[in-house]
């Protein structure tokens, strides 16, 4: 089917539902969902066969990228232009808002980092004054410098910029970041952490608990404070753990904590996604993590930190010659959505929920109302096939944003 037959007809757009398969218009006016209604009952969309329609979802919602398309958030001499083009290409993976990561550094790259993000953001916001281009960047997410010192907990977090929670360079931060950072991801096993998620929860920030070697009783306590997540839950650990108590058991059990994890079949087996899916329920999220050679093309890469990686067909990333450790998450969000309808975790609509509507919850975005009339029409149009998923358009607030080139060839 081509192109021009799912694009805009008047103020609706035609696709299959993606939680019911369903025929449906789209009614969009002002950047917003207006109406969804039966295919069949839209007579001036009747033209249209049913069997070859796109699939139709709301947006996805990422809240975890440090990096994409040979870009990293986390480069000591990252630019304002690089922030833009970043944020460019995430419309192909129909990444409609997204929170670029800053990880643990120097107090010096952290500032740099949150202040070309803001200038960036700022450059969008004045070109969607402007000329209405849109722009995705939600918010920022401060992975760090508040967490676990230990091996495993830590990840491929620098060790030497590890410490405590500490209030006044989060205000100092929030101030060169504009106000924009959304997400703090700390471990709770520091005794300042309590003081300081009440300061996140005070500045508008969601607390969460990552690269942790905490106790029940400290991330009890943090949950009681306000943390509302844990991220990238069963990554960022020891390799080996006691059979019981152990962090990832704690925060499994926390019903006040949300959960993200990564779906890419490479960094979680299923047996883990199927129980974190069991246990959470609403409150799991998908997150990419992607780092930079995400979206890249298969092959040999020279890191500054991992040395020379490999990045297979499949999307694997690991250091070359050890195949066994992974060096980082090199898909979009949408392998992590096909990967979880595919292995039979649960179904399509669920997995989309999981990277769209639920994080879009947790972050109290009016895009929470996925498809229902009212919500921002940030919309992504997709093919599916064994699992993968093709974006063919993308839309912000009804705005075209992203068109596949390939697909009226």
């Amino acid at each position: 089917m081509g192109m021009q037959n799912i694009q805009q007809s008047g103020s609706y757009l035609a696709g299959r539902h993606y939680q019911t398969g369903e025929p449906i218009a789209l009614g969009i006016d002002g950047g917003m969902i207006t109406g969804c209604r039966s295919f069949a009952a839209s007579n001036d969309l009747d033209q249209h066969g049913g069997a070859e329609l796109p699939w139709i979802a709301p947006g996805l919602v990422d809240l975890q990228i440090n990096g994409y398309a040979g870009m990293d958030l986390n480069a000591l001499d990252l630019s304002e232009e690089e922030v833009v083009a970043l944020s460019g290409r995430l419309w192909a993976e129909g990444v409609t808002s997204f929170y670029p990561t800053i990880i643990t550094g120097a107090d010096e790259s952290i500032q740099r980092g949150l202040e070309a993000i803001d200038r960036a953001c700022r450059r969008l916001e004045r070109e969607e004054h402007d000329v209405g281009v849109m722009h995705n960047i939600a918010g920022i997410h401060l992975e760090g410098p508040f967490i676990s010192k230990e091996d495993g907990p830590r990840g491929a977090h620098n060790r030497a910029f590890v410490r405590a929670p500490d209030c006044n360079s989060l205000d100092r931060w929030q101030q060169s970041a504009g106000g924009r950072i959304r997400i703090v991801t700390l471990s709770p096993e520091w005794p300042e952490s309590e003081a300081f998620i009440t300061l996140c929860i005070d500045h508008g920030i969601v607390p969460a608990i990552g690269h942790t070697a905490a106790t029940a009783g400290q991330i009890g306590l943090a949950a009681a404070a306000g943390a509302r997540l844990s991220t990238h839950l069963g990554n960022g650990a020891h390799p080996v753990l006691p059979r019981h108590p152990h962090y990832i058991w704690d925060q499994l059990a926390e019903d006040r904590l949300w959960a993200s994890v990564i779906a890419d079949g490479f960094h979680l087996p299923d047996a883990f996604l199927k129980v974190a899916h069991k246990v959470k329920g609403e409150q799991l999220i998908l997150v990419s993590d992607a780092v930079s050679l995400a979206g890249m093309s298969p092959g040999v890469y020279e890191t500054p930190v991992g040395g020379n990686v490999t990045l297979t067909e499949q999307g694997r990333l690991h250091l070359t010659g050890q195949p066994a450790l992974l060096a980082g998450s090199a898909l979009p969000l949408v392998a992590g959505i096909g990967h979880m309808e595919e292995a039979g975790i649960c179904s399509l609509g669920e997995a989309w929920d999981m990277a769209s509507v639920r994080p879009s919850r947790l972050m109290n975005l009016p895009t929470s109302a996925g498809l229902t009339p009212g919500a921002p029409a940030d919309i992504a149009m997709f093919t599916l096939g064994q699992g993968k998923i093709g974006i063919l358009e993308t839309y912000k607030q009804g705005r075209l944003m992203y068109r596949d080139p390939d697909a009226d060839k």
